[in-house]
């Protein structure tokens, strides 16, 4: 959805190029048409995670739904407009409605192909317009990383749903959203748009808990981040995993780039293949074969065992040094620091950053026309930096486009 004044928060999926939701959920076995909205219409029913049957569609005002009964059963219930089978799919793995473990996961996120995904699920109680269903799902896609700005909004429209049961009054909201930037009401809450800013949901991850759990290790991903490798953290809960993952890009700060970010992956060919298409990232997992998957990662994390390996493929470019000690050091005393917030911790390691990208910068220069110095190699060798810290020099030049080809 986007505001009144232009700025867009929200695109993609439900309501394509504005704003896009899914409601999923679980009714006993032959409910399933009798529950769904009036404006809306089955798009497929399936079974655990498979589809079962044929699609339908109808055009007009909706949204995207899926119900599930007790046996397992799923009913993909509306749609507006129409997606893709590949999306579709997509958000049906990661919706908890079809996991097999039948474990309830209050609020996952994710992106794919540059398309954020805010997946709330709910279990119904005390519902008179739900009185068949036990748990529903709502998906708001976005162009935006904002895991808190959007868990808010999902959990008013699960508000709002759990009250009415219709899609429509959660058009309504969404409207209001779109042309005020806010919806308010006295029984499910208040949103506005403008309270979440995307720094903050940069800061929201803890750095500190991060340097608890791996200390001087986490130069390591500090390293890879910083070199724009591909890191893959693994642990079974994909709540660990989130919270985790999200947290890591703040170690390079003066990108703010979280569109490096796949915080939930599934070993999915199709998920695969988008992941592969990018030239860095950190992703997430929670099934452990990952680990076999080296040609996924250049650094894996083992989060449930605090363990973190170096791909042989690029041990040399991530050999450490004396520099990597200094920064190692500095973020351990810093993370320690009782009186330091995380956000401080952040400052701190970005301000070792910039010393260091200043020391590259002087070691540049604009030739052949370029707009952008680039990295001058006999100047590097007269400062006779360490072997590793020149070596590092090099690839992070490389990495942040410095380096003549």
């Amino acid at each position: 959805m986007t505001q009144s004044s232009g700025q867009r928060v929200g695109e993609g999926f439900i309501f394509y190029l504005k704003a896009d939701w899914k409601v999923t959920e679980k009714v006993p076995r032959g409910d399933g048409p009798q529950r769904m909205p009036a404006v809306t219409a089955i798009a497929r029913r399936v079974a655990g995670t498979g589809c079962r049957a044929g699609e339908a569609e109808r055009r007009g005002v909706g949204g995207d739904g899926q119900e599930k009964d007790t046996n397992g059963d799923a009913l993909w219930v509306w749609c507006y407009p129409s997606i893709t089978a590949e999306l579709r799919n997509l958000l049906l793995r990661k919706c908890c409605l079809t996991d097999e473990n039948k474990l309830l996961h209050t609020f996952v996120f994710g992106q794919y192909k540059r398309s954020w995904f805010y997946i709330t699920t709910v279990e119904v109680q005390d519902s008179p317009a739900l009185k068949k269903v036990t748990h529903f799902s709502i998906v708001l896609t976005a162009k935006d990383f904002n895991p808190e700005k959007y868990a808010a909004f999902t959990r008013i429209l699960c508000r709002i749903y759990m009250k009415h049961g219709t899609p429509v009054k959660i058009m309504e909201s969404y409207i209001a959203v779109l042309t005020k930037g806010i919806c308010q009401s006295e029984e499910n809450g208040s949103f506005l748009s403008k309270d979440f800013d995307a720094r903050k949901a940069y800061l929201a991850g803890s750095i500190k808990d991060i340097v608890s759990q791996f200390g001087m290790e986490t130069v390591i991903l500090y390293t890879a981040l910083m070199l724009k490798k591909r890191i893959v953290v693994y642990h079974p809960r994909i709540e660990a995993i989130q919270e985790f993952t999200r947290t890591l890009p703040a170690l390079a700060w003066h990108r703010q780039d979280w569109s490096i970010l796949h915080s939930y992956v599934h070993l999915n060919e199709e998920e695969i293949e988008a992941l592969k298409a990018c030239t860095g990232y950190v992703a997430g997992f929670t099934d452990s074969e990952v680990s076999s998957r080296q040609d996924l990662y250049d650094v894996y994390v083992n989060l449930a065992d605090s363990e973190i390996t170096i791909s042989p493929g690029v041990k040399e470019a991530m050999t450490m040094g004396k520099l990597h000690k200094e920064i190692g050091q500095l973020i351990v005393q810093s993370a320690e620091d009782p009186d330091k917030s995380d956000s401080q911790v952040i400052k701190d390691i970005s301000l070792k950053t910039k010393e260091i990208l200043t020391t590259l910068a002087s070691l540049t220069e604009v030739s052949d026309g370029n707009e952008k110095p680039t990295l001058n190699s006999e100047v590097l060798k007269q400062k006779r930096f360490p072997p590793a810290t020149e070596n590092f020099l090099v690839h992070l030049a490389a990495a942040e486009q410095m380096l003549k080809i």
